[in-house]
């Protein structure tokens, strides 16, 4: 079992060379998509990466709820509903969605999901 330095070294290493970003721009807090630059396909390349970094699966629906995000009856007038935000919490158990709940608009998901996030949500599934 790695520890969370060892699983924020992997997770660092992949989204440098899936995003081609600098180590130091691999922050905690760093976000996916505003900080580094990442957009959908390259989130198939992160996650190809820290599958086999880890020897894990990650089913997509389970890092990247879209599902929810397209649902109507999850989303009304471009945002989140209170039943969209219970089902984002039980699916992202491991990220932080308290930001997001503030101002839950679809378009900006993709800035929610930071550096940190995604290391413990690979903690989650290498029980580190």
């Amino acid at each position: 079992m790695p520890t969370q330095d060892e699983v924020y070294e992997k997770v660092q290493a992949a989204l440098v060379d899936a995003l081609g970003v600098d180590d130091d721009e691999v922050t905690p807090e760093a976000t996916m998509v505003g900080d580094l630059g990442a957009e959908s396909i390259d989130f198939l390349d992160i996650v190809f990466k820290l599958e086999k970094a880890f020897d894990i699966q990650i089913p997509r629906e389970e890092l990247f709820p879209e599902d929810i995000l397209t649902n109507s009856e999850y989303v009304k007038d471009g945002k989140v509903t209170d039943e969209g935000l219970v089902e984002l919490k039980k699916r992202m158990s491991w990220a932080d969605l308290s930001k997001f709940e503030q101002n839950p608009r679809v378009q900006d998901f993709g800035d929610l999901l930071t550096v940190n996030d995604l290391c413990s949500y690979v903690n989650s599934k290498v029980g580190a």
